[in-house]
């Protein structure tokens, strides 16, 4: 588990497969960004759970930015 926390690769693959799909008419958690960002108006229990779900890579990658760029800042 811990591999796949660290590895740039698999959760960019992450962030470009899960975090994006479905792909068309545009990704699905851009539409769920965009519905959030107009009040989120309508939004049931399953919708939140599908922001969480797509965005979960992208929290993940944000989480390695910090982790690397924490430890650059240890090493100067």
């Amino acid at each position: 588990m811990k591999e796949f926390l660290n590895s740039w690769k698999l959760i960019l693959l992450a962030c470009f497969t899960l975090g994006l799909a479905p792909f068309f008419p545009e990704p699905h958690l851009w539409g769920k960004l965009k519905w959030i960002a107009g009040g989120a108006t309508g939004m049931n229990f399953q919708d939140w759970f599908d922001v969480l779900l797509h965005g979960f890579p992208f929290l993940l990658l944000l989480r390695l930015m910090v982790v690397k760029l924490w430890k650059k800042q240890d090493v100067k």
